[in-house]
């Protein structure tokens, strides 16, 4: 789809549709969820620029699926710390936010703590056969994993617009 015929698409935000993301510096990945069945689901795996997606890509996403909130990962140090990439994926989150306001979309933007979810995410595609090599990707997996922590205790999560990064 191009910009323009994605920027022509009325969007109709479905309230229960959730898009986890995974942040990465190289690869973020994403996942699909539904807070009525409290399910997830794998959906992609975007490459990342130095930290930057492919803002128009990520933005026509959101319109096309009519997704209601986005839930990005906070990857914190294990002592709950912030790390140098959890004041990147904070600052990103801050510009999503900010681009979806531009939009004019009634959309949400909130942080959640990812800790562990990449190890999980591993396993269990080993353990499922997902993967044949260590350095196969699992990003949309951790999104899934991320996603389940959501739905586990949605209020532990940070409106985007109430924290300030570090």
């Amino acid at each position: 789809m191009s910009d323009i015929e994605i920027d022509a698409i009325e969007p109709k935000i479905k309230p229960h549709l959730i898009l986890a993301l995974d942040y990465g510096v190289k690869k973020m990945g994403m996942a699909l969820g539904n807070s009525l069945t409290q399910t997830a689901r794998a959906f992609d795996i975007l490459a990342m620029s130095n930290g930057q997606p492919d803002w128009d890509n990520l933005i026509g996403i959101i319109k096309v699926w009519g997704v209601a909130q986005v839930v990005v990962g906070l990857p914190l140090n294990m002592d709950g710390s912030s790390s140098m990439l959890s004041k990147r994926a904070h600052k990103f989150a801050r510009r999503l936010a900010h681009r979806i306001m531009e939009q004019h979309l009634p959309v949400t933007v909130s942080l959640c703590d990812e800790r562990l979810t990449s190890i999980e995410a591993r396993e269990i595609a080993w353990d499922n056969g997902w993967i044949k090599h260590e350095r196969d990707p699992i990003d949309d997996i951790s999104a899934c994993i991320l996603m389940s922590t959501y739905f586990a205790d949605p209020n532990s999560s940070i409106a985007i617009d109430a924290v300030k990064a570090d």
